[in-house]
């Protein structure tokens, strides 16, 4: 029986002749669904570990993959960790720096009250109504009909009026 056939399903893929880039999903260097199981996940690190190893193989492509495995299962190992990085996908954010967002960043105090309130659901989770409206006018215009925008209506409302040229009245 080859290798590769005692090898969990999740791992019979072979991906070492894959370029390695540093902006892969997590998910998929270790080769798991994004909903799997934190049991499942470590089991997948492990086999894939003991695979690219370099103690195995001395190849630079299989010390750049473990590299690839070690910083992709360091961003999903514990729960915490998993949550915030679901987080970071849904918000389309992929480590980028959002800081320069921030009132202080164009010379104004800061003030919770200034930034506005973050959204706590959707794939903008964690961003003010004044960061979304700055990447995506047409989410913000759906969010202000949608029920679960409710609460954030007068913000929407405000940034929309900002942003929007006013209508010429006929």
């Amino acid at each position: 029986m080859s290798q590769q056939a005692r090898l969990p399903y999740f791992v019979r893929r072979d991906l070492s002749s894959e370029p390695m880039s540093a902006d892969r999903d997590a998910y998929e260097v270790l080769q798991v669904h994004p909903r799997a199981e934190q049991q499942v996940i470590q089991a997948a690190y492990r086999v894939l570990a003991a695979m690219y190893h370099p103690d195995r193989s001395t190849t630079s492509a299989n010390a750049r993959r473990m590299t690839e495995l070690n910083a992709a299962y360091n961003k999903i190992r514990t729960v915490e960790l998993r949550q915030a990085y679901d987080r970071q996908l849904r918000a389309g954010r992929g480590g980028i720096d959002f800081t320069t967002d921030a009132p202080a960043a164009a010379g104004k105090p800061y003030s919770p009250d200034s930034m506005g309130r973050p959204l706590d659901f959707g794939r903008y989770e964690g961003l003010t109504v004044a960061q979304i409206a700055r990447r995506d006018m047409d989410y913000l215009r759906w969010l202000r009909r949608h029920a679960s925008g409710a609460r954030f209506r007068a913000e929407i409302d405000a940034e929309i009026r900002a942003r929007e040229p006013a209508k010429p009245k006929a």
